[in-house]
């Protein structure tokens, strides 16, 4: 029940975060903007870290055993920017809806490729049919009649 709520929480929390994020890029620029959010981000999960006890040390992250998995900061920067740059284009719901579409869609194929070290979970034609209700959504919420 927890893991459905935090979800949740965190479909919320990316859509406020764009909305403010696009609010700062109007006034400054798109990738002052998302310097700021990535360096504040950095200050609370340093914040963090220190209040939980600091657990794991730092030199943890050389010993990592697929290297190209430190590559998430790297991918998050362009996240903040691609979120920021559709928001402006698309506004909020619209953008939501295809980032969210393209987020299931990636997730699904990582499953079911089994990609970066996760267990093959086997194709699913039910999903796949969720997918389509999905993306019939989207033919409904962008070309309204």
């Amino acid at each position: 029940m927890w893991g459905y709520l935090i979800a949740l929480l965190s479909g919320a929390l990316m859509s406020v975060q764009g909305v403010f994020n696009s609010g700062v890029t109007k006034q400054t620029s798109v990738w002052l903007a998302s310097s700021f959010v990535q360096f504040s981000a950095l200050l609370v999960c340093v914040a963090a870290w220190f209040l939980n006890g600091h657990p794991g040390a730092i030199l943890d992250l050389f010993r990592i055993d697929r290297k190209y998995m430190l590559l998430g900061g790297v991918i998050g920067a362009f996240i903040t920017y691609t979120v920021i740059v559709a928001l402006q284009k698309l506004g909020p719901a619209k953008s939501g809806i295809f980032i969210i579409t393209a987020q299931i869609i990636v997730a699904y194929l990582i499953e079911v490729f089994g990609m970066f070290g996760l267990e093959k979970t086997g194709f699913d034609w039910r999903k796949i049919l969720g997918l389509l209700i999905i993306i019939g959504g989207i033919v409904l919420f962008k070309w309204q009649v």
